[in-house]
């Protein structure tokens, strides 16, 4: 992957040594469990690291293409930092403002303070003290959100399988919680489960 901005990284670091942070979002289209978001934070010259172990968009990447990059990336980034929002607050605060949480709350949670908060998407994070640069389709842009990306997946889609166990009718191991047509059969015949997202459409139409 070559990293490609619209924006001049000089006018937020005065050289490559510079710490930039990168956060990305996973689960927004899911109809249950939490959105997860991941920040990862390394000196901007040694993001080309990053792409020497081939990290690229998450989707196009196998599971285990993912799963074989975690230890990779987390040698390689000088910290990293997974938060998520649960399904009550998606239905409380909606989706949109869920997502941004999520990713506000892991660039918090790092060890060290970025010059730069990469973000992918279009809209700006809130109550972020950091100055931050929005990426439309920024996984597929950058190799540091791309890697954020990659974390946030593996670590959402390992929560989904072991929820599979307590619920396997749903088939949450294949489908991760978006709205398959296995998954929606299942929400007609089982009903929600308690992980569902109650706010969603196709749970709210079937809500007893």
């Amino acid at each position: 992957m070559t990293t490609i901005l619209d924006f001049s990284i000089s006018d937020y670091i005065s050289d490559g040594e510079g710490l930039v942070a990168g956060v990305d979002e996973v689960g927004r289209g899911c109809l249950c469990g939490s959105v997860v978001a991941c920040a990862v934070v390394l000196p901007y010259n040694k993001s080309y690291l990053l792409e020497n172990i081939g990290v690229k968009d998450s989707k196009k990447l196998t599971a285990k293409q993912r799963e074989e990059k975690v230890s990779a990336i987390k040698a390689i980034v000088m910290d990293w930092c997974i938060a998520e929002v649960d399904h009550k607050t998606i239905d409380s605060i909606n989706i949109h403002h869920a997502s941004l949480l999520a990713m506000s709350n892991a660039i918090k949670g790092l060890s060290v303070s970025p010059s730069l908060c990469l973000v992918d998407g279009k809209f700006s994070l809130p109550n972020l003290s950091y100055p931050q640069v929005s990426l439309i389709k920024g996984d597929a842009r950058s190799s540091i959100i791309a890697s954020a990306s990659i974390l946030a997946k593996v670590d959402r889609d390992n929560k989904m399988i072991a929820y599979h166990d307590q619920y396997p009718e749903y088939d949450w191991k294949n489908n991760k919680g978006y709205g398959t047509k296995k998954h929606l059969l299942a929400i007609k015949k089982y009903g929600l489960t308690p992980l569902h997202r109650l706010s969603f459409s196709p749970c709210q139409e079937n809500i007893n």
